[in-house]
């Protein structure tokens, strides 16, 4: 008899991988009421299910914006360059299963996964979701000669509120990064 131990970390990525197939379905039958609402964003905003796709060339190292991601104090100078900026200090562990705290608590979460560098994939959500509900935000950082790719997949959000995160995503996080970096 195999007997598998699976650590947290495994879990994690199990889940995320769930996650994932799950929004495939959701995409390949669809579901009542989708179609397009004709805005602007339409490109980066599924409406067969609830997805943002976003991708941002920052002109610095995949080390620099993974670090400036996954950094407290960091990511807390990045907050103060958005909106939002006299938020509380953000509180990011370091480790996968850790939790993260942004934007004055609004934003919360917990790291699924952390490969330096590479990828981030958090359980995320905005407080004001109903208990319990989180998202999948995953970023993916590729090497483009001295510049570094951002790829953000986010799935799993509560219907309706697409092109309100896509457009935070970019207001809150994409323009103060990229201010930061810089």
């Amino acid at each position: 008899m195999i007997s598998e131990v699976f650590t947290r970390r495994d879990f994690f990525v199990r889940l995320s991988a769930l996650a994932a197939g799950l929004s495939f379905f959701k995409s390949a039958f669809g579901s009542a009421g989708s179609g397009p609402t004709g805005s602007a964003g339409d490109q980066e905003i599924s409406h067969t299910a609830e997805s943002i796709h976003q991708e941002v060339v920052f002109p610095v190292s995949r080390e620099r914006v993974y670090e400036a991601l996954t950094d407290a104090k960091q990511f807390t100078k990045v907050t103060s360059l958005s909106p939002v900026m006299k938020a509380a200090p953000a509180e990011i562990s370091h480790e996968a299963g850790g939790v993260f705290t942004c934007f004055g608590g609004h934003i919360v979460g917990r790291h699924v996964e952390l490969v330096p560098n590479e990828r981030i994939v958090q359980a995320w959500r905005v407080v004001t979701w109903d208990p319990g509900v989180y998202s999948i935000a995953k970023f993916e950082l590729k090497e483009q000669g001295s510049e570094t790719r951002l790829i953000l997949d986010h799935t799993g959000f509560p219907r309706g509120k697409a092109e309100h995160l896509a457009d935070g995503w970019k207001q809150n996080y994409w323009e103060p990064l990229r201010k930061y970096l810089v």
